[in-house]
């Protein structure tokens, strides 16, 4: 999924139109929805500064709109194995379904990362199962959840 989905998600998850997030960010009224446009069909890639200005208006963090490109099951597959390489994350299954877990012993040969990172990829997917139950159990709306989640770890009141 390009940054570019990612903004028209969010833009349309707002119920606004391209003139309206293009006037807002700034641009100039004739090109306001053509620039908003070309950023949501990939002809164009929106710099740092307006990445930053363009998650501040949809109270998301930055990295909400910055997904890995995720848009077909392949290339699903092959952040597991980036994951997999980098993090320690597994293939298993429990009770008959697959599932992914974290190898907490796993060591990262180029050490690019420090020697904790799957610990702490571990402890961040446990505060998701936590929202993720808490939506389940009903005890927070969608809402409070998908707050929660695109502006992870910004509201996370567990300690990481």
């Amino acid at each position: 999924m390009s940054i570019g989905e990612r903004i028209r998600y969010f833009r349309r998850y707002m119920g606004i139109t391209q003139q309206s997030l293009g006037d807002i960010m700034g641009f100039s009224q004739k090109t306001a929805d053509v620039r908003i446009n070309q950023y949501e069909a990939g002809g164009r890639i929106p710099k740092a500064d307006v990445i930053q200005a363009i998650a501040d208006f949809f109270e998301v963090s930055p990295n909400a709109l910055s997904v890995p490109n995720i848009d077909d099951c392949v290339r699903v597959m092959h952040t597991f194995f980036a994951l997999e390489d980098i993090y320690g994350l597994r293939v298993s299954e429990a009770d008959g379904e697959v599932c992914l877990k974290i190898d907490l012993k796993h060591e990262n040969e180029d050490r690019k990362l420090p020697e904790h990172a799957a610990i702490e990829l571990y402890t961040m997917m446990r505060r998701w199962k936590a929202e993720a139950m808490k939506l389940e159990k009903g005890e927070i709306s969608k809402t409070l959840y998908d707050e929660w989640r695109y502006n992870f770890p910004k509201y996370d009141c567990e300690d990481m």
